[in-house]
């Protein structure tokens, strides 16, 4: 195992990156994980530690600071801690967004140099993360080595999939992988819920249909979040408000819907000025462009702007969501139809 002894970075790391050098034995002394994908963050946290500590330190010298609740001088002093001779720490510090730019500069500076027997990993939930642009960004990127975890591609859920169902010993009919791709819409936790709940239903042996998939995975917030969109663009005004008030009392995430209802917009401009749409959403098309005689391209083109706008306050956290999604269907539903 080697660890680089120097703190300065200015290049990006893709996660598949970082896990080939992680199980190289090449590890950096500090890390900045960020991007929509929690659950990949998370996962990534524990990757890292598994690889950097020894079986018998892993229980004792994995230490989760959260940094919504910790001061930054508590932050310093626990980073003031090195470890004991022949021991390896890994500290990870979830929320560091919030601290302050002086607190960040403290908290820099003690890590610098590294020590070769602690990795530090800083991290940011994707509501929170800071724009690449600010001054935050710059300079955590200047010192740590920066990993932006994003949404699967399609062929990365694709062959999570196939892996998952054939070590199952199921199969699945071609038009049921693209509705559970279009699902999981990238999401790395999602797509280990729902296909947990697959591999209980369907016995060895068996094939996964559409009629499976919406049944098995009745409860996942996409369908409703689909359904949503549809109401929307059907300018349903009474179900659309009574639908946001359930999905969020259901504990879903109003950036998770935003997502959804910023893809389906772009995918109503896309067919509505004849562009193709991306593969594991082309069966969709028909559809999309029944719904997009609604609208103009002017009136599609501020949907998508709006729901940027959207994302933007809700990252601030100013309002409570439910107001800001409730508003942003009312915008969305304004103006009258076209068709």
């Amino acid at each position: 195992m080697t660890l680089s002894s120097s703190c300065w970075y200015t290049t990006g790391m893709t996660p598949q990156q970082l896990f080939s050098e992680i199980s190289a034995g090449d590890f950096k002394p500090l890390y900045y994980f960020y991007g929509s994908e929690d659950y990949r963050i998370v996962e990534a946290q524990r990757f890292v530690a598994r690889q950097f500590l020894p079986e018998k330190q892993a229980s004792v010298n994995f230490c989760k600071i959260d940094g919504k609740k910790t001061r930054c001088t508590d932050l310093l002093a626990q980073l003031s801690v090195y470890p004991m001779l022949g021991e390896r720490q890994v500290f990870v510090v979830s929320d560091f967004q919030r601290y302050k730019p002086t607190e960040v500069d403290r908290v820099l500076k003690m890590l610098d140099p590294a020590d070769p027997n602690r990795i530090v990993i800083l991290s940011s939930p994707g509501s929170k993360t800071p724009k690449k642009t600010s001054a935050f960004f710059k300079k955590v990127g200047q010192a740590a080595q920066a990993i932006e975890f994003g949404r699967l591609t399609r062929a990365e859920t694709a062959a999570l999939i196939k892996r998952k169902l054939s070590k199952a010993e199921l199969n699945a009919e071609p038009e049921a992988m693209d509705t559970l791709i279009e699902l999981i819409a990238g999401n790395r936790g999602a797509l280990e819920v729902e296909l947990d709940k697959i591999v209980d239903y369907l016995e060895p042996g068996g094939t996964l249909t559409v009629r499976d998939v919406r049944t098995i995975t009745a409860g996942y917030q996409v369908f409703s979040i689909f359904e949503l969109a549809d109401e929307i663009v059907d300018r349903n005004q009474a179900r659309v408000l009574q639908h946001i008030r359930t999905l969020l009392a259901e504990g879903n995430s109003p950036t998770g819907a935003l997502y959804f209802l910023g893809q389906h917009f772009v995918s109503l401009y896309l067919v509505k000025n004849g562009k193709s749409l991306e593969p594991y959403r082309r069966w969709l098309a028909p559809k999309f462009r029944r719904q997009a005689e609604g609208f103009d391209n002017r009136q599609l083109e501020n949907a998508i702007l709006e729901v940027a706008r959207v994302d933007a306050a809700l990252r601030r956290g100013r309002q409570k969501p439910q107001l800001i999604l409730e508003q942003l269907a009312l915008n969305l539903m304004s103006g009258p139809q076209t068709a």
